[in-house]
């Protein structure tokens, strides 16, 4: 016996404290070489947040956790909603059913990620599991929806204060919160901050002295006196609202508006030019077509638009002296509709569009279309196509929620999306654009993003 436990007293002796310490952290446990992203979803099964890194191998694999200190949700109550990483955090919105006053507000999260970069790329360390930096829930948060980065910032808005929150990493890092709200907008918000100086926020109403509203908030001035001037698009249900280039687009009920960014606010509401981009006419009711969301890739602006045979992903150059509409028309068939596309430059330069055809109602097979953006390379996606449309899992929509969600490792080397109705997430290889696997990760998964890519060194 005593030769038995001689060698094994010399091993303990020789593993370090700090071995132990790594080992006592899963997402340290295992080797970094095949490790592809971490990766953060929503599961609506139960309002949670879930975490897991993406390895590759013969066997794609994932273990999915909790995020550690996460607040327990009530599913009847509240909802998460858009969610944003920057920096090492990752800011998720909370809204409830009570129009804010039940409890709404924030949760930021400590990715556990650290950025390095190298020259040309970025190295990627996994310094520890995710966990709750800081939260706020409360009645006095105006029940958030909509969540967007613009200039290294979060910005959030408040729906029911009419305003919205402007949020810094290193003011979520610190003990120190830095936060600043500013009145602008209302309802339901959609806003475009433009070089840290100004923000176009709109108002969602279709009639009264609101309708096609938009506030122009200075974000150098107080607070209380930052509304710049107010002007009004010519139709209303305003949700949509991006910048590029200089200027501000807008998704009204009739087509796309913009304005030129006035970052010194010297504009009135009488002397601002709004500008209208017609998208046409739906086919079957003859109404106006129209956009909810925006996504930009270089000076390009992107969305979808139409139903059926009037469906189309759609591009406008932002820097051109008179923006005008690009359509690629995508076959979709009745009963499924178009979502808000994904962009992607990949590991060999090529620039995807990835759109769902979700399903709101019924058991129709669902679709995945992807869009080469430039397909000869010169940067000027006039020339985008259809390249390949692929079936999917289900999705599970319940109002805003339950679509189809799709994020994108910092390599460019893979996509990663959630099938909600199947409890599965699917991986899918951006060299040939096929998928490598599907994986079971129970409950609903909704919401997905990325962070953190893999080892280079």
């Amino acid at each position: 016996m005593k030769n038995i436990y001689i060698p094994l007293l010399l091993l303990l002796i020789a593993i370090s404290p700090s071995q132990f310490l790594q080992a006592s952290d899963p997402a340290t446990q295992v080797a970094p070489h095949g490790r592809v992203t971490r990766i953060f979803w929503q599961d609506r099964s139960d309002d949670s947040l879930k975490w897991a890194d993406l390895f590759e191998g013969p066997q794609w694999r994932v273990q999915p956790e909790g995020v550690s200190g996460f607040p327990k949700l009530d599913v009847e109550k509240q909802d998460l909603v858009q969610m944003e990483a920057l920096d090492g955090i990752l800011l998720v919105g909370v809204r409830d059913q009570e129009k804010g006053e039940y409890q709404s507000g924030w949760v930021a999260v400590d990715t556990g990620v650290r950025e390095v970069p190298h020259g040309n790329h970025s190295d990627w360390q996994y310094v520890s599991s995710p966990l709750v930096q800081k939260s706020q829930l409360d009645k006095d948060q105006g029940n958030p929806a909509h969540l967007y980065v613009y200039d290294e910032k979060f910005f959030l808005a408040n729906d029911q204060k009419n305003g919205f929150t402007r949020l810094t990493p290193e003011g979520l890092k610190s003990s120190n919160q830095s936060s600043q709200f500013f009145t602008g907008g209302g309802n339901h918000i959609t806003m475009a901050a433009v070089d840290n100086a100004v923000c176009y926020s709109t108002w969602i109403d279709g009639g009264g002295p609101n309708q096609g509203r938009v506030d122009v908030v200075n974000l150098q001035k107080p607070t209380a006196d930052s509304i710049a001037y107010t002007f009004n698009l010519p139709t209303g249900v305003i949700h949509g609202a991006t910048e590029n280039s200089g200027r501000v687009f807008f998704a009204p009920a009739d087509g796309v508006c913009w304005v030129d960014a006035d970052l010194q606010t010297q504009q009135t509401a009488d002397s601002v030019k709004v500008h209208h981009i017609s998208l046409g006419k739906d086919k079957e009711s003859e109404k106006p077509m129209r956009t909810g969301a925006f996504v930009n890739h270089r000076n390009w602006v992107m969305f979808t638009t139409g139903n059926a045979d009037s469906s189309a992903f759609c591009l406008i150059d932002a820097q051109a002296a008179e923006p005008k509409v690009f359509k690629v028309p995508i076959d979709v068939t009745d009963g499924l509709s178009l979502v808000t596309p994904s962009i992607i430059k990949t590991r060999s330069a090529k620039r995807y569009a990835f759109v769902f055809q979700d399903c709101k109602e019924g058991d129709i097979e669902e679709k995945l279309t992807i869009i080469d953006l430039d397909p000869n390379r010169d940067r000027h996606f006039a020339d985008a196509r259809v390249v390949t449309t692929m079936t999917v899992g289900a999705s599970k929509i319940e109002g805003h929620h339950g679509h189809h969600s799709i994020c994108f490792d910092p390599d460019g080397r893979f996509a990663c999306f959630t099938n909600p109705g199947d409890g599965t997430l699917t991986v899918v290889s951006l060299s040939d654009l096929r998928a490598k696997m599907v994986l079971q990760v129970g409950g609903t998964p909704a919401a997905i993003v990325c962070t953190g890519g893999g080892a280079h060194h």
